[in-house]
């Protein structure tokens, strides 16, 4: 999948591109990641110069993926959740559809990348999983109509909202319970642009230990991009880079020391990241 540009009002919108951010021989950067999903050994990651935002400039430097470290593809100035966008996780959790969005951030220190460990806090039982679909935008916007969203969508990752649900349930509002270190990985890539897939029906499975435990699509969302969006940007300047989590569907449950969740996005990848209690190497 090598990187092309197509010309559009505003700025150059990347087309059907991966982006990652990578550890390198050379140190940490932006790269186009090439290649077929069903071919990790072929793929290869090409360092951009400087960020992933308009037209990339490539330095000339490229490595084996398997030779670098994908890192968190971007690092957001915040991220901002959507709770409550699907039917049947509202039901599970024994809540009611709201009319509009309801939407919590997590502190960017929350984000972590491909393979890195969510840490369990000695203090938090039971944390659970959330397989999300997550738009990253593209460039500072504010007041976007909804049929505007996609102007100001640099592409679509993938994102797992890790919740500590005593904490939720203890404090009446969200911001310890999903807010601590390693609660919001994050990867492995941006894909700038989904085609031939609609990002608004995207199969997504969530899978603990092999085991499925989410399976649903994004046509079930009960906002979509497009209302996400406007109804965030009426309210807060997002900036290039920002993260914005879309909501989980039903399936959620605890995970344990010693547990890999993986979670896959038609169209954009695996995120996979183990488990580990805190205090553990």
């Amino acid at each position: 999948m090598p990187a092309r540009i197509v010309a559009r009002q505003g700025p150059a919108k990347l087309i059907q591109m991966r982006i990652g951010r990578i550890a390198s021989p050379d140190g940490v950067a932006f790269a186009s990641i090439d290649g077929e999903l069903g071919e990790p050994s072929e793929m290869t990651a090409r360092e951009i110069a400087e960020h992933p935002f308009g037209t990339p400039t490539f330095t000339g430097r490229s490595w084996p993926l398997a030779d670098v470290r994908l890192l968190a593809p971007i690092l957001a100035s915040k991220v901002v959740c959507v709770g409550k966008n699907y039917a049947d996780h509202i039901a599970e959790m024994g809540g009611r559809p709201p009319a509009d969005p309801v939407i919590f951030l997590k502190p960017n220190t929350a984000i972590i990348g491909p393979n890195t460990p969510i840490r369990l806090p000695a203090n938090a039982s039971p944390v659970h999983f959330e397989g999300e679909l997550a738009i990253v935008i593209g460039r500072a916007c504010k007041d976007v109509p909804a049929a505007q969203a996609v102007d100001n969508i640099l592409g679509y990752t993938i994102g797992n909202d890790v919740s500590a649900r005593d904490q939720q349930q203890s404090d009446g509002q969200w911001t310890r319970a999903k807010g601590h270190d390693t609660f919001c990985p994050v990867g492995p890539w941006i894909v700038t642009d989904l085609a031939p897939f609609d990002p608004a029906d995207l199969e997504l499975r969530t899978v603990v230990n092999g085991d499925v435990k989410q399976h649903a699509r994004t046509s079930l969302m009960i906002h979509d991009i497009g209302a996400i969006v406007e109804w965030i940007s009426a309210i807060m300047t997002l900036l290039p880079g920002d993260l914005i989590l879309t909501g989980t569907p039903a399936g959620v449950g605890p995970i344990e020391d010693g547990d890999t969740v993986s979670i896959t996005i038609e169209g954009i990848g695996t995120l996979t990241n183990p488990v580990v209690r805190k205090g553990k190497p």
